[in-house]
């Protein structure tokens, strides 16, 4: 839901489609931040024989490429002017080894640090990385391709998909070589993982019901707990993780902790398809040319899947963030806020009176958090002080980390209206609960930070989506995403934590 299937056009073109986008100072390694963008959304572990993968052109035996890709961007703000500083792009190779046969793979793939991987695995994915760094004021840019380590083959590898116990047995031994680790400090990963949001998509889009409240709601049901509705599938990543002195406007480390005029940065994802596509009937493939345009783009999640109009969210992923006042009144009136007093009679009758336009959602979503609003501790300077009306996910990286899987002490999902500052709207830790946190902030909890008058409704307090992390779609380290679910055991909807055989 974060992203997932969120506008016509992109539910339509998966390969395309941003799903998630993370950004936190890894808890592991505190001088660094971890940015990860997610892509091919709900994702089933056993969708084969075609299994998952990114938009790419494919090689067949030593063939040239052919078909159409997707150009994947990672695109870092560290100047407050809304466009990107820095920017990481990925482009992706599929290649068959063995044409003649419909099988992902014809026997046990296996992983040697001598050969990499085995040539039973016949389709499989490689990819390359450029940093383009940009002048926002000239628009002049740099390109600079990043090579992986001596020993790599020379391009960056995808791991396989779990397939299942004897197509993938021991699939850690197959995923780790995927992660490459670089001698300035940047690391690389991209491949499936388990997708670590977490949501009750049937109960939310069933007319806004709350499991845990749901008989409140203007068709009453049971109160129940939530159900998390990925709890047992994938996703495909892009995985990054940097010292944060490279990614400072100044190319230094902060000084000053969360008040370095520096410290703040704003991250969103985009992927661009070329203009023109053509299917040949005589071959079977469809050939693309021309410029590369933008399909979809995810900053802060669930603004255009809950809070930009219908009609204009293909709109919306197609433009760059530095032109979204075009869209400022969606978010100063959401539709939602009209719609929790509706669908929860006499539970908000405070948000049902309040008409003023939702500056706190525009800081939260638009602008950044202002440090005057709650405190030093954030940051202050023009960037948090709403100058740029800009939608992306805005990170302060002098915050020190609690846990990006929820363990550490310190750390709520509610980020920052659990008292946790590492947190959501700070950046977006991959257990953060975003559904709730954005529900009660549309809810009106986060009135009070730029209107002192206003009272929240008591249901606020009960807004809840009533779910909750599953252990087992997290690990400890860079990705952070654990390994994908295997397809022959196929977990249930809410499987235990790491009871799945095929790890």
């Amino acid at each position: 839901m974060s992203s997932h299937r969120e506008a016509p056009a992109i539910s339509k073109d998966p390969a395309a489609d941003s799903a998630d986008v993370y950004a936190f100072v890894s808890p592991d390694a505190p001088d660094t931040v971890t940015i990860i963008a997610n892509y091919v959304p709900l994702q089933s572990p056993d969708g084969g024989p075609n299994f998952f993968e990114f938009g790419a052109k494919t090689v067949v035996g030593s063939g040239a490429p052919v078909g159409d890709d997707v150009l994947y961007q990672i695109h870092i703000d560290n100047t407050g002017t809304g466009i990107p500083s820095i920017t990481y792009q990925f482009e992706f190779t599929t290649t068959i080894l063995n044409p003649d046969t419909f099988l992902y793979a014809t026997g046990p793939i296996t992983y040697s640090a001598s050969s990499g991987y085995s040539s039973t695995w016949n389709r499989r994915q490689t990819y390359t990385v450029t940093r383009i760094d940009t002048d926002p004021a000239t628009g002049t840019s740099t390109s600079t391709p990043i090579s992986p380590p001596s020993g790599s083959g020379g391009a960056f590898a995808c791991p396989p998909c779990n397939v299942g116990i004897r197509t993938t047995p021991n699939y850690a031994t197959l995923s780790a070589p995927a992660v490459y680790r670089m001698s300035d400090g940047l690391n690389v990963f991209a491949g499936q993982r388990a997708d670590g949001f977490f949501v009750d998509l049937g109960s939310i889009f069933d007319l806004g019901d709350l499991r845990p409240i749901s008989g409140d709601q203007l068709i009453p049901g049971a109160n129940t707990p939530g159900i998390n509705s990925l709890a047992a599938v994938n996703v495909h990543s892009i995985a990054l993780q940097m010292p944060i002195s490279s990614l400072t406007s100044d190319g230094t480390p902060l000084t000053m902790g969360p008040n370095d005029p520096h410290a703040v940065i704003g991250v969103y994802t985009t992927a661009h398809r070329q203009t023109v596509r053509m299917f040949d009937p005589t071959t079977g493939v469809t050939t693309a040319t021309g410029p590369y345009d933008q399909v979809s783009r995810l900053g802060s999640p669930l603004v255009n899947e809950v809070v930009v109009p219908m009609a204009s969210k293909d709109y919306w992923n197609s433009q760059a963030p530095v032109n979204d006042s075009q869209f400022a009144a969606a978010v100063q009136h959401p539709e939602l806020q009209n719609l929790l007093p509706v669908l929860y009679p006499g539970a908000f009758p405070n948000l049902a009176a309040y008409t003023k336009a939702r500056a706190d959602l525009v800081a939260i979503f638009a602008t950044g958090i202002p440090g005057s609003v709650i405190g030093a501790a954030f940051g202050v300077g023009t960037y948090q002080g709403g100058k740029v009306i800009a939608e992306m996910l805005r990170l302060n990286m002098g915050i020190a980390p609690t846990s990006s899987d929820g363990t550490q002490a310190g750390t709520s999902n509610l980020g920052l209206l659990g008292n946790d500052l590492a947190g959501y709207p700070n950046g977006r830790r991959p257990t953060d609960d975003v559904v709730t946190i954005a529900l009660k902030a549309v809810a009106g909890a986060t009135i009070p930070l730029v209107d002192a008058t206003y009272t929240p409704d008591a249901a606020v307090a009960l807004v809840s989506q009533g779910v909750t992390a599953s252990p087992r779609a997290y690990q400890a380290n860079f990705p952070y995403l654990a390994d994908p679910h295997g397809g022959f055991s196929n977990p249930p909807a809410t499987p235990a934590a790491n009871t799945d055989p095929e790890l």
